[in-house]
């Protein structure tokens, strides 16, 4: 499972990560940092990424088309990026299972 992170998360996190979401990147490390939203939600579906962000308008554009790509919408406000790391730890287990069900577009966490 690759995660895709959006601009408003730490660059960091796919390093932080990579031992239970491998191959993940940041749009940033990919040069889509200012791209909007369509051109990063076509860049996931095409190579295959979960876009993670805080941004409701991905939410939209699941609800609107579908998946691919599949979203990852953390619904938490200013934070550190340590605690969306706990965030995305702690709840590995129902992200990997939303990746596996084809039924499902988006997931909300918390």
């Amino acid at each position: 499972m690759r995660l895709l992170f959006d601009q408003n998360l730490s660059p960091s996190l796919p390093d932080r990560l990579a031992d239970i979401y491998p191959e993940s990147t940041h749009v940033r490390t990919i040069g889509l940092a200012t791209a909007l939203d369509s051109t990063i939600w076509e860049f996931a579906k095409l190579h295959g990424f979960v876009i993670t962000s805080k941004d409701s308008d991905f939410q939209q554009r699941s609800l609107l088309f579908g998946h691919p790509p599949k979203f990852i919408w953390l619904r938490v406000g200013n934070c550190t990026a340590g605690l969306i790391e706990d965030l995305l730890r702690k709840h590995s287990i129902a992200i990997h299972a939303f990746d596996c069900d084809a039924a499902k577009s988006h997931l909300m966490l918390p």
